[in-house]
């Protein structure tokens, strides 16, 4: 059961004091695609019939019978309907206007360029789904993808869903370890990689990574390498019968591949993220539920017109990618921009100049990032034209007041709306959200749910909270929810809706709500840390270290940072007769690096003779919390020793001193 989050915010409620609000403009509002304040009631009132109308705006096989049908948990969102996602995401566009249309603007790092029209996306897309056909992979099937961000992504994807096979991306900034512990856990048939990809002008040599994790997957029977570099080839080993060029795959590939009739709930996708426990969970999401959820809220939340140009800054390894870079705009028939780097490469200005290069006009990014174009000074973002920009938006963790203020001056030039929204990997699109041309904003809220979506703040024993903070929940189902964890029943149950009776879905993280219904996010609540907008698994990160051979124990905490928001502290107990020493922390820096990747890195390594621990052997985590964040400690009493916490703790400003 999780605990109650303590209430107390002494930087909202001084917000909260200063009443600081910025009212949409009339033009904005009168141009919204979401302008009628009374869709909130109306969607209340009939949720159903509100999401059914959305989900009519896509293009069905076959209309579905029922719009849900709820046993909680279980969720079945358009019974009986049958639809293809990527006929949703090309094939109806191909028949209009749009064909012509830029459907992907891409860039790499290192300056090379591409745009896909529509129909040039359809007829990429048509020739993987023949590809994948060819190497055995039918409806049902695993395949996963472990691609830097390059236009190959979102085509594979596609490809995917259009044979009804169930796609798995994992991040390209995964270990070996990571990529194969997910491989065989989805039991994946094919793996879909490339020889490499540009990040702060060096390569990450992915097909050797992927060469690493193959060598434990028996479940993989053919690799399909993208030549990423195709003017400077890095050296890659292809083993003969397995692996394949994509290039030379697709020379021989059918023009036209025959989408699958899906039925509304077969499963879409299979994404991978950090829980309490050591193991990542597979969150599952259906193809119709999903496909009206995402299409919805890209529509309404980003005010999307058809002469957009719209950039979501993430990596499709990240839920964000799937539901805001590639399924959501596409099915609304937008142009898309994807950039392959880093935001500082070659100059901090990079992000900048892509959007004056392409006009972008909706620009989609995370606190992280914009922590750090605060750090690195305003001189960067005034160098370039930004006078397309017409909306921003937040998203991945809570963004602090300070950096929706600058991010509203300095970007937006105090024109454009922000809208900071709230969700998760398992929730699949937005829930809680302003609507630009309806919501007063406060800087550091994401504001209301989106119409149709109820959700609440609840204590730890369920009681209903009116004002002022606690557990947030969702009380009813909403489209584009999980349908569960891939191959564990019992702890989709556990994690999500045993906190609580009744159906009601147990997010995991703590909210405040204000006088004016306001949500204003606080962070997690278990033991999973949110980095840089990416989620870890306290045990999955101490599980990397206690795997080394001269740790004995670990407890892995959060620690405030400036642009990551929360940077991972680990608190380490050797084996008898290792010393410790600087040369170890770097190795088991780099061990965590190799076990995970480079987002699980810590940022603090510390060395201890013991561990806080109850009498019952419980490490106290939030001691430790308090020792890495500089913080006066809390309550000892339960400790088994609490001399351990002052040495730390001494340790510690030893360390930071």
């Amino acid at each position: 059961m999780a605990k109650t989050p303590d209430p107390a915010s002494q930087e909202i409620d001084a917000l909260l004091d200063e009443r600081r609000t910025f009212v949409p403009s009339d033009a904005f509002r009168a141009s919204a695609n979401a302008a009628d304040g009374a869709v909130y009631d109306r969607a209340a009132a009939d949720p159903e019939a509100f999401w059914a109308g959305f989900a009519r705006e896509l293009e069905w096989i076959e209309p579905w019978s029922t719009v849900l049908e709820w046993d909680p948990p279980n969720a079945r969102w358009f019974v009986g309907g049958k639809l293809n996602a990527s006929v949703n995401c090309i094939d109806r566009h191909v028949r209009t206007a749009r064909r012509n249309k830029a459907a992907l603007i891409w860039e790499g790092e290192p300056g090379d360029r591409r745009t896909l029209t529509y129909f040039d996306l359809y007829r990429e897309v048509n020739a993987f789904a023949g590809v994948l056909k060819s190497l055995g992979v039918t409806r049902g099937d695993r395949v996963a993808l472990y691609l830097p961000l390059v236009p190959e992504l979102a085509i594979a994807m596609l490809a995917c869903a259009r044979i009804g096979a169930v796609h798995s991306v994992v991040f390209g900034g995964f270990s070996a370890e990571s990529l194969r512990d997910r491989i065989n856990d989805a039991s994946a048939s094919v793996l879909v990689t490339a020889d490499g990809g540009y990040r702060r002008g060096g390569v990450v040599a992915l097909k050797q990574m992927a060469d690493d994790a193959l060598e434990g997957t028996p479940s993989i029977q053919h690799v399909v390498v993208v030549r990423r570099q195709a003017h400077d080839p890095l050296p890659v080993s292809m083993q003969a019968e397995r692996d394949h060029w994509y290039h030379e795959l697709m020379a021989e590939a059918p023009l036209r591949c025959e989408p699958e009739a899906m039925d509304a709930e077969d499963l879409l996708y299979i994404l991978y993220t950090s829980g309490t426990t050591g193991k990542p969970k597979g969150i599952m999401h259906t193809t119709g539920g999903y496909l009206t959820g995402t299409y919805a809220t890209t529509k309404w939340v980003f005010d999307l017109k058809e002469d957009d140009v719209y950039w979501c800054t993430a990596d499709i390894g990240w839920v964000t990618g799937h539901s805001y870079l590639v399924y959501g705009p596409l099915a609304n028939g937008a142009t898309a921009v994807m950039y392959e780097g880093a935001p500082d490469w070659p100059a901090r200005d990079r992000m900048w100049e892509i959007v004056e290069r392409y006009g972008v006009t909706i620009f989609y990014t995370a606190p992280t990032a914009i922590r750090a174009f605060m750090k690195w000074g305003t001189d960067w973002p005034a160098k370039r034209d930004l006078s397309s920009l017409r909306l921003l938006g937040s998203v991945g963790e809570p963004i602090n007041p300070e950096a929706w203020m600058w991010y509203h001056e300095h970007v937006g030039r105090q024109q454009c709306p922000v809208v900071d929204t709230w969700w998760q990997t398992e929730t699949g699109a937005i829930l809680i959200t302003p609507l630009p041309g309806l919501t007063t904003l406060k800087p550091g809220s994401a504001s209301r749910p989106f119409p149709g979506i109820t959700a609440e703040i609840r204590t730890a024993d369920g009681q209903k909270v009116e004002k002022g903070g606690g557990l947030l929940a969702i009380a009813k189902p909403w489209p584009s929810m999980l349908r569960g964890i891939y191959r564990d029943p019992e702890r989709f149950v556990a994690q999500y809706w045993s906190q609580w009776p009744d159906g009601i879905y147990f997010t995991g993280d703590g909210a405040k709500l204000d006088d004016d219904g306001y949500f204003w996010l606080l962070g997690r609540v278990d033991d999973v840390l949110n980095v840089a907008g990416h989620r870890l698994g306290t045990m999955e990160v101490e599980s990397a270290l206690v795997d080394h051979p001269d740790v004995a124990e670990a407890a892995v905490v959060g620690r405030s940072h400036d642009i990551k928001g929360e940077a991972v502290a680990a608190f380490v107990t050797v084996r008898e007769g290792v010393e410790t020493s600087d040369t170890l922390v770097d190795v088991l820096k780099a061990h965590v690096v190799k076990k995970i990747g480079a987002i699980a890195r810590p940022d603090l390594v510390l060395f201890a003779a013991d561990l806080p621990k109850t009498r019952s052997g419980k490490i106290m985590r939030r001691l430790l919390r308090d020792i890495a964040d500089g913080k006066a400690l809390g309550d000892t009493t339960t400790l088994a020793d609490p001399a351990v916490v002052a040495k730390l703790k001494d340790e510690y400003e030893d360390e930071e001193g």
